[in-house]
């Protein structure tokens, strides 16, 4: 595995570390997702109740990842071997294939240099971040969970679509956001528009159709 030197805690807008790893898919590096949009997100451990369930849904809900062109990819501190097993008795007793690839980062290289793991860290099990990351290698959105609560997939996909739909340009995403609804008109910046709007009571809060 290649070394990546620790950072401090990535932001957003952040361009997101550039490593290699092994994973259950072969090897992989993060340049190779450049052009596409991904989900790269960390698991305290293997065998354990809340990843298990995540993964299981992930997986069943893959192909809405897919029709984003949106990739993704797993890591956890466990080995690669402790992967193969893992997904292997989600098959063969859940009935759920694994299709993505999942890292293996037993030095937690890659976790601390993304701040999934912090220095004052004990050990991984705090480790339960998504970084969503956009065709130009930039981070986009994080998001952090406890180890004992899952997340929600729905979310994951809202994220991203959200993402999408504010870089077609003209347009904010407000709570809730889903694909086909109203979205808001950013808000007037230069001094002419602002002035053109100054009739509009509503001129900070324009909720429009979306026609995109």
């Amino acid at each position: 595995m290649e070394s990546i030197p620790p950072t401090q805690t990535l932001q957003i807008g952040d361009v997101a570390p550039v490593f290699q790893a092994r994973s259950t898919k072969g090897a992989v590096s993060l340049t190779d997702y450049r052009g596409n949009w991904l989900v790269l997100f960390s698991h305290p451990a293997d065998f354990t109740p809340v990843c298990t369930s995540e993964f299981v849904a992930i997986a069943e809900q893959q192909k809405r990842f897919d029709a984003m062109d949106c990739a993704l990819l797993a890591i956890s501190v466990d080995s690669l071997f402790a992967h193969y097993g893992w997904i292997k008795a989600i098959r063969d007793h859940i009935g759920v294939e694994v299709g993505f690839p999942i890292i293996e980062d037993p030095s937690q290289v890659i976790c601390r240099a993304y701040g999934m793991i912090s220095d004052r860290s004990q050990d991984a099990s705090a480790m339960r971040s998504s970084f969503y990351i956009d065709p130009n290698g930039v981070i986009r959105a994080i998001t952090s969970y406890p180890a004992t609560i899952g997340r929600s997939v729905d979310e994951m996909v809202r994220i991203v679509a959200a993402l999408q739909r504010v870089d077609k340009g003209d347009a904010l995403t407000p709570e809730g956001w889903l694909p086909g609804q109203s979205i808001l008109l950013p808000p007037p910046v230069d001094p002419a528009s602002f002035q053109a709007s100054a009739t509009d009571p509503l001129w900070f809060y324009r909720l429009r159709d979306d026609k995109k």
